[in-house]
């Protein structure tokens, strides 16, 4: 298991125009029902047309609790469409659609390859919006999981 070394970096801005230098993975949220168009997948489709042309080429049967597709769309900047949601509305049960084991398997393979690659990682409060998840769960799984710098941005 990786640790953080550094504290996580709270920034407000717009995780679609990531800071710093290097290679930048911007991380998010799909569902595995082959389902886009809503969150921050909009703020992505707006300014880039290949993180939603990967995810919708992939046959929702591929679409696993874990998986990642990583997504060049610049020299510096990659997407990862990591699948963390198990539909994207509340079950009967009404457990939010947020997977949170997911994530974890996710940002850690994301992470593996940033590390590798000596890239920083991007998102906005991942699994804490339509997903219905918990920031501070999210907020352990990456101190947990994380060994290079993540940057979470805000919007004003």
């Amino acid at each position: 298991m990786n640790t953080l070394t550094k504290p996580i970096k709270y920034v407000v801005g717009d995780a679609t125009a990531p800071l710093g230098d290097g290679t930048k993975i911007i991380c998010h949220i799909c569902n595995n029902k082959g389902r886009w168009g809503a969150g921050f997948v909009l703020a992505l489709s707006s300014k880039w047309s290949e993180p939603e042309e990967a995810y919708r080429s992939t046959k929702v049967k591929d679409l696993h609790l874990g998986s990642v597709t990583l997504v060049p769309v610049t020299d510096d900047i990659v997407v990862a469409n990591m699948v963390a949601q198990d539909d994207t509305v509340p079950g009967p049960d009404g457990r939010p659609p947020v997977r949170y084991g997911a994530i974890r398997i996710a940002l850690a393979a994301v992470n593996d390859v940033a590390f590798k690659i000596g890239a920083t990682l991007h998102m906005p409060r991942i699994g804490c919006g339509l997903a219905g998840g918990k920031w501070e769960d999210v907020e352990k799984i990456l101190q947990d999981v994380a060994s290079v710098d993540v940057y979470v941005y805000d919007l004003k």
